[in-house]
């Protein structure tokens, strides 16, 4: 039987306002992920979950008492305990003001306790709320397989991202601002540490197929028997934090550019709509869309495509949906005229998201080559597509 909509409001709106407030002990298991695994390398992951969620509550604590583990980290200088403490648990304020629990006040109605994207309102939104735990960002000046800097991610919270959901939170102070990055640092970190161990429990280390001894079962007691699985992962997802710590500087424009913009701008166009850039197949002629397509975006392929399943069958997308996963959605390429670019519409921006691509989604990069050779494109001629999208906002 249907529900009746404002039921379903009035359930939304308590959900809402009970999850501000309280306490939670633990949080969830990516199941969506953990039924990946088992149905790609048929085993059973229920030995797997309990162990990851052990180890990773001993490494990385709870949403009410986060933890960060120091001693066996590179580059643990990245977040600071203070500020996860500040931003982590249930909603308060102390006495001089302080503002405390600021991931659940802001964040955890879209994204998640866990950083998963399934907060109550996410069914709601087009697009959904970015997934954390995979560690793939889209808005970012860094490269397509780089983590994002943490200028970035500032950025991203004070101006949002237009046409999302995703608002600006520039009337937070600056220090809950810092305090919010740690945050999604930290479910970023954790959330890849926990996909990592369980993919090395299920293909290396032989869970899944029968029970294992105890003495075989992966578990963390400490910094003085660390398990070298463990360090190697923890270490490994780290290191790609911090080697994006300082963020690419954007490249200026062409002088060419500044110097002829209308020139600039036809060639962009002649480009955008060529063989070898061939935007338009997606994004459609003069960038108005309309062009029908049949892709998902990566954090979807992960649990369809990949393992050989149709987005579009129910029946076989089901199990994941009852653990967790959003329902698929085609891609909707950007219509271009007359938006505001979701990433920014700086010259430099463009020019990245051209060469760079974005990650997670089909929108590829271009090879960047010295001269034309109808292989790739040349410097100037990316700086010829920016010309052309910018001039696309006024259409």
């Amino acid at each position: 039987m249907r529900r009746p909509r404002q039921f379903s409001f009035a359930l939304l709106i308590l959900t809402l306002l009970s999850g501000c407030d309280s306490e939670l002990d633990r949080f969830d298991t990516n199941r969506v992920f953990s039924l990946t695994l088992a149905k790609s390398e048929s085993v059973d992951m229920a030995e797997a979950e309990t162990d990851v969620s052990l180890i990773l509550e001993s490494l990385f604590g709870t949403p009410d008492s986060p933890t960060w583990p120091t001693e066996i980290m590179a580059g643990a200088d990245l977040v600071s305990v203070e500020r996860l403490r500040r931003a982590a648990g249930k909603v308060s304020s102390e006495q001089d003001g302080t503002h405390l629990g600021l991931f659940r006040e802001h964040c955890v109605v879209c994204h998640g306790v866990s950083g998963n994207g399934s907060g109550p309102v996410s069914q709601f939104q087009n697009p959904y709320p970015r997934d954390f735990r995979p560690g793939v960002f889209k808005w970012k000046t860094t490269e397509r397989s780089e983590k994002p800097s943490r200028k970035d991610l500032k950025n991203l919270l004070y101006a949002g991202l237009p046409g999302t959901g995703m608002p600006s939170f520039s009337l937070l102070d600056e220090q809950d601002i810092e305090a919010l990055i740690d945050y999604v640092i930290y479910l970023s970190v954790r959330g890849e540490v926990e996909r990592r161990l369980l993919m090395e429990m299920v293909t290396s280390l032989g869970y899944g197929v029968e029970p294992l001894p105890e003495n075989e079962r992966l578990s963390y007691a400490g910094r003085e028997s660390v398990a070298p699985e463990i360090l190697v992962n923890v270490q490994r997802v780290m290191s790609q934090w911090a080697d994006s710590a300082q963020p690419e500087v954007l490249p200026q424009a062409a002088p060419e550019m500044k110097l002829d913009q209308d020139l600039s701008v036809t060639r962009g166009r002649e480009l955008f709509h060529g063989k070898i850039a061939n935007c338009v197949g997606c994004h459609g002629v003069e960038g108005a869309g309309g062009v029908e397509t049949r892709d998902y975006d990566d954090w979807t392929k992960e649990y369809t495509t990949k393992l050989g399943i149709s987005p579009d069958n129910r029946e076989d997308v089901q199990p994941f949906r009852e653990v967790g996963a959003h329902r698929p959605r085609l891609i909707q390429p950007r219509i271009l005229q007359g938006v505001v670019f979701r990433g920014g519409d700086e010259p430099g921006r463009l020019y990245q998201l051209i060469r760079h691509g974005i990650a997670g989604t089909p929108m590829p990069g271009v090879a960047l080559v010295p001269e034309e050779n109808g292989k790739g494109l040349t410097e100037s001629q990316i700086w010829d597509l920016v010309s052309y999208l910018r001039s696309l906002r006024s259409n």
